[in-house]
């Protein structure tokens, strides 16, 4: 029983976590994950994989705001980067641009905290997640 009980749960967190595959080694901003979140959660998690180096980040928000509070940037070496954002975002808008210590990083995965704003049909929030890439 217990056996069963750790695959479903194993099985739940492999799912909770989306898998970004970056192909894209020219210079500028390129997506590089996307999501959809609603009142039922409050974090949520994106695996990067492949041509993941960045210097920024910046989330866009469509079709209804969040206020993203914070996120934590797993990089492939060095210590992990906490950023405190607490920038409501609007519907159609997009964050303030969010640098990454140390210049071009390797990013290996972001989870980001956010609160889904109130709104009149309760609807849920399409975000994207963009990183921008310089040339070498």
């Amino acid at each position: 029983m217990a056996m069963v009980l750790f695959i479903a749960v194993a099985g739940s967190a492999v799912q909770a976590q989306k898998v970004e595959v970056m192909t894209s080694t020219k210079e500028g901003w390129h997506k590089i994950g996307e999501t959809t979140v609603n009142f039922k959660k409050d974090t949520d998690e994106i695996l990067v994989i492949g041509e993941n180096k960045f210097t920024e980040l910046k989330f866009v928000v469509k079709e209804t705001p969040i206020d993203i509070i914070s996120l934590k940037l797993h990089f492939t070496k060095g210590a992990d980067q906490n950023v405190k954002v607490n920038n409501p975002i609007e519907a159609n808008g997009e964050s303030h641009k969010i640098s990454l210590t140390g210049g071009e990083r390797k990013l290996q995965k972001i989870v980001f905290v956010y609160k889904t704003l109130p709104n009149r049909h309760d609807d849920k929030a399409h975000v994207e997640i963009w990183g921008y890439k310089i040339k070498k």
